[in-house]
């Protein structure tokens, strides 16, 4: 028998939980600068109780071929990536309208 989602009690291959938590997360995404002089893409907002900040930091770090860091529940990148960070988090099912650049 397959498990059962504690959260909404459907069974976890139709758990709709994460797809929900994504449409309602306000992401802010805004370059900072550290250390060095160097750029980071800082990626805040994202409620890392509902949504696997790890695999999500992985996936980001992959597709942008660089270097990051999840500190204090955001996610650091290094370089500047703003917009490209943006249609990745939409083609990982994040809301446009719910994710802010500045």
């Amino acid at each position: 028998m397959s498990e059962i989602c504690p959260v909404c009690g459907l069974v976890k291959e139709l758990c709709v939980c994460e797809t929900i938590a994504k449409e309602s997360q306000k992401i802010s995404i805004f370059v900072e600068r550290k250390k060095f002089n160097k750029n980071y893409t800082i990626v805040q907002g994202i409620d890392e109780r509902e949504i696997g900040l790890k695999d999500l930091a992985k996936k980001l770090k992959s597709e942008l071929a660089c270097g990051g860091t999840i500190k204090d529940g955001k996610i650091e990148l290094q370089g500047e990536h703003k917009q490209k960070v943006k249609v990745i988090l939409v083609k990982h099912g994040f809301m446009p309208s719910s994710i802010e650049i500045r």
